[in-house]
């Protein structure tokens, strides 16, 4: 009876260790889940494409795109890492960032956005949205710069959605979103 008792334990503990292999070998085989995108959150602040505002020629980029106030950010030196030139965000508005922030007088131009820009050196954890200056926004009464009406906002989350070639950067916000939605340029940043 010994003789049983042991060969049916043996039996039982080699069968529990081939069903937890073949346990362990199936979890393997479930999908991985979507990576996770990147984001971060930063100050946010906007511009315009005009002298007083950029260096000596407001109608080029810091990465040589042109200054499409349709589509074109620009980051902090400090975050160049993070997002280098031709990362592609969305912005998550919160509207408890602060005060000063009229991101929802705004909204409506914001869209996705490339990383196409460089900010003074002086500025830290900071991305500024290029805005074009001659769709005025209301506030109020009165008829405002959509940079000005921005303000400065802090505690934005961005999220980066992928990257592009910044030569070859689509001109409008339904071109950019096309390819962000088709999967075109989704998470190609994770590639660098």
């Amino acid at each position: 009876m010994t003789g049983f008792l042991s060969t049916a334990l043996m039996g039982y503990f080699i069968l529990s260790s081939a069903s937890s292999t073949v346990l362990g070998s199936t979890a393997e085989l479930v999908a991985p889940s979507a990576p996770t995108k990147p984001s971060f959150t930063v100050s946010m602040t906007a511009y315009n494409a005009v002298p007083e505002q950029t260096d000596g020629d407001p109608f080029t980029t810091a990465s040589g795109a042109f200054s499409n106030p349709e589509v074109v950010a620009a980051r902090s030196v400090d975050l160049k890492e993070e997002l280098p030139f031709g990362t592609v965000i969305q912005i998550v508005p919160d509207a408890s960032s602060s005060p000063s922030c009229g991101i929802g007088m705004v909204k409506e131009q914001l869209g996705y956005r490339v990383i196409a820009d460089s900010m003074h050196p002086r500025k830290r954890n900071q991305v500024d949205i290029l805005l074009n200056h001659e769709n005025k926004v209301t506030v109020g009464s009165r008829s405002m710069n959509p940079a000005l009406a921005f303000g400065m906002c802090k505690n934005i989350k961005i999220v980066v959605v992928g990257k592009v070639d910044v030569s070859h950067i689509p001109q409008t916000q339904a071109g950019l979103r096309a390819q962000v939605m088709g999967g075109q340029i989704a998470l190609a940043l994770l590639d660098r």
